[in-house]
């Protein structure tokens, strides 16, 4: 009588596919880095979608929002407006300098390494966009409304005279006249501190004479998210526009 037990063929067998796979499973950091890789991978295209069609961020540079917005804000914009949703009256707005309104020393340079990895964060959003492009401002006119001021005088929209609440303290509605027709596929722009913003009324001189294409607005910003201390939505002054006749 045998002392050993001689394992059957199918035994032996099965027992040779265990070893097999076990030599092919990954081992436990290759597997950790992949899972990582898959990760990042996913969530840096997750993000870039997301910064594409939904929700950008961008930084504050200036004190033209005071005292809605004030400098080093960061806030997000819903690329959805305008989109699905329409513009309002009343909205605060991020756009692409229509042309002349920005400086170019507008932002130091940051070097090539830093500037490259701001670039590639901005890109993908996870880093906010600043101000060497884009301006933030409220939308005072729509396509076809007619928009005028007399200095120390109130905002007049299609004959309407507006009470503008979030204006900065101390601030006239205007301290220059003007009278525009907001061309089509155009808006008018205004900043809260009216007395430190370079908005419509002062590019009236460069292209589309001081309106802003529609084409050009990135979104709509309706949340500011940092500082903590000043997290909070940025809502619509609806009352403010409500008496607003159509355009004539």
């Amino acid at each position: 009588m045998p002392d050993v037990t001689v394992p059957d063929d199918g035994a032996t067998e099965h027992s040779t596919t265990r070893r097999h796979a076990a030599a092919r499973r990954p081992s436990g950091a290759g597997s950790l880095l992949r899972e990582t890789a898959i990760i990042l991978v996913s969530a840096i295209v997750l993000s870039l979608l997301v910064k594409t069609f939904l929700v950008q961020a961008f930084f504050i540079p200036s004190q033209s929002m005071h005292d809605t917005l004030i400098e080093h804000d960061r806030i997000l914009v819903s690329k959805l407006t305008p989109g699905p949703f329409d513009l309002r009256r009343g909205d605060i707005v991020v756009f692409k300098d229509p042309g002349g309104w920005l400086p170019s020393d507008t932002a130091p340079d940051p070097g090539p390494v830093r500037g490259a990895i701001n670039n590639a964060l901005t890109f993908i959003g996870l880093y906010p966009a600043d101000a060497n492009e884009h301006l933030v401002k409220r939308l005072i006119g729509l396509p076809g409304d007619h928009v005028s001021a007399e200095v120390g005088g109130p905002v007049v929209v299609n004959g309407e005279p507006l009470d503008e609440p979030y204006l900065a303290a101390g601030v006239q509605p205007s301290d220059i006249a003007f009278d525009v027709t907001v061309p089509e596929n155009s808006i008018w722009v205004m900043g809260d501190n009216r007395s430190h913003s370079s908005d419509s009324r002062y590019n009236q001189g460069n292209p589309g004479g001081g309106s802003v294409p529609v084409d050009n607005v990135v979104g709509m910003a309706f949340v500011t998210v940092w500082p903590i201390e000043r997290m909070g939505l940025l809502r619509n002054p609806t009352s403010t526009f409500a008496d607003v006749p159509d355009q004539p």
